[in-house]
Order: C-alpha cells, then sequence, then structure tokens
C-alpha cells in the first residue's frame, strides 16, 4: 500500500498533469486565435490600401468640384446684382414718366370736363402738400 505522502504526491503529480493539459489547451487556441487574427489583419491591410487611395480620389474630384461650385455660385450673385441695378433703372426710367403722363392725362380729362360744363378748373388742389 502506499502511504500518506506518496497518495499526497500522486494527487499533486495528477492535478499538475490535468494543469498542464488545460493550459496546452489555451495555448493552442490562443495560437489559432493569433494566426487567424494575423492573416484578418494582412487581409484588411490589403483592401484598405485601395480603399484609401479611392477616397483620396474622390475627395480630389469633390473639392474639385465645390471649386467649380463656388465660381458659379460667385457668378450668379454678380448676375443677380446686375439685375437688380437694371430692374432699379428700369423702374427709374419708366416709372417717372408713367407717372407724369397720368398725372397730365388727368389733368386734361378734368379740364376737358370742366370746359364741358362750363366752369373754371381750381387752380390750387385741395389737401395737397409740398
Amino acid at each position: 500500500m502506499l502511504t500518506a505522502g506518496e497518495v499526497a504526491g500522486l494527487i499533486v503529480a495528477m492535478a499538475w498533469a490535468i494543469l498542464v493539459c488545460f493550459l496546452a489547451v489555451a495555448l493552442v487556441k490562443l495560437a489559432r486565435l493569433l494566426t487567424e487574427t494575423t492573416k484578418m489583419v494582412s487581409e484588411l491591410g490589403e483592401r484598405v490600401v485601395p480603399l484609401l487611395e479611392d477616397v483620396t480620389a474622390t475627395v480630389g474630384e469633390t473639392n474639385r468640384q465645390l471649386v467649380a461650385v463656388e465660381a458659379i455660385a460667385r457668378d450668379v450673385k454678380q448676375v443677380s446684382g446686375h439685375a437688380a441695378k437694371v430692374s432699379d433703372v428700369t423702374q427709374t426710367l419708366v416709372t417717372g414718366p408713367l407717372i407724369k403722363l397720368a398725372a397730365l392725362s388727368h389733368g386734361v380729362r378734368q379740364a376737358l370736363s370742366s370746359r364741358r360744363q362750363g366752369r373754371r378748373a381750381p387752380r390750387v388742389l385741395e389737401g395737397r402738400r409740398r
């Protein structure tokens, strides 16, 4: 039979053997994980370089288009400013004479109307301020 010390040594040896087996399994799984991670990182690196080149080209094209849009917006602003000036000049040239013509025609009508009725046209307009 075995002595108590031998039984204790046997139990400790079995525990160490079980612990070493668990650690070996864990190390094998960790090695597989590191291998897969290395493969994924290398594949990702191969995919990222073309993506970055595409992004760089896209950003460059976007910047070029923005410069063109900015030039168009500047031209539209300039054209709208010119259109406003032309509108102001047209309004000044057209409305002034139209108002004078309307006033003249009104005065002529009033004069003709009062002449037909046989009375004199008033010389001073009531309620008009200067």
